[in-house]
């Protein structure tokens, strides 16, 4: 019988076994579904450099052991969300999903009925898939009106409190309104905001991954 020499072969064999193993481990690990907008796209800067991006560094820093998939789309709705969002259950089945939309749906004019009804059923899909929802306050400039801009905040609250989930307090809470954290075009964050934006999330996010 012929001797075949495998010793070639193993570094070969040791690194199929370390990616087979690292892929498993990455699929273990629960993940974080941010479903958003431009806002959390990062849209104008580096992707590197965005809240969503910080949010797995922080994770990792701090020994949460999730991953973090960005599923948001710049110029995306609650509409668009609530299309997107079974196929995202569906690949990534999160343990934990952040709505991060509405912005374009005011800035559009659209209902906040409407922007409810399409919130309340990404809501549900996520819970009945089996994760823990946390819902992202927008909110839009003054010169909407009024009546209209206290309907369209309002609708954060109401739904978070109807389905007894947490709330994230507006999210450029702290950014909006400061020239030196806002882009050109008056509405995107800079890479400087990121961090300011993440705080925001992280201040709610952080006792739902400890509960």
């Amino acid at each position: 019988m012929m001797k075949t020499n495998c010793s070639p072969c193993l570094p070969i064999v040791l690194l199929g076994l370390m990616v087979l193993f690292g892929s498993a481990a990455r699929a273990e690990s629960p993940v974080i579904l941010v479903l958003g907008d431009s806002l959390s796209a990062g849209y104008g800067i580096p992707v590197e450099k965005g809240w969503v991006s910080l949010l797995q560094r922080r994770l990792v820093e701090r020994g949460f052991p999730y991953r973090v998939v960005n599923a948001s789309i710049s110029g995306d709705t609650t509409s668009g969300g609530l299309s997107r969002l079974p196929a995202a259950l569906e690949l990534h089945r999160p343990a934990i999903v952040v709505l991060e939309l509405g912005a374009n749906d005011g800035l559009r004019g659209q209902p906040p009925m409407a922007m409810s009804r399409n919130l309340s059923q990404m809501i549900e899909r996520s819970q009945q898939a089996g994760a823990r929802v946390l819902l992202a306050e927008m909110r839009i400039p003054p010169n909407y009106g009024p009546l209209y801009a206290q309907k369209f905040q309002a609708t954060f609250g109401e739904l978070a409190q109807h389905y007894a989930i947490p709330l994230i307090p507006f999210l450029l809470d702290g950014v909006a309104g400061n020239p030196a954290l806002i882009q050109d075009d008056g509405l995107h964050p800079r890479a400087e905001a990121q961090p300011q934006i993440l705080d925001n999330v992280w201040a709610v996010l952080e006792p739902t991954l400890k509960s």
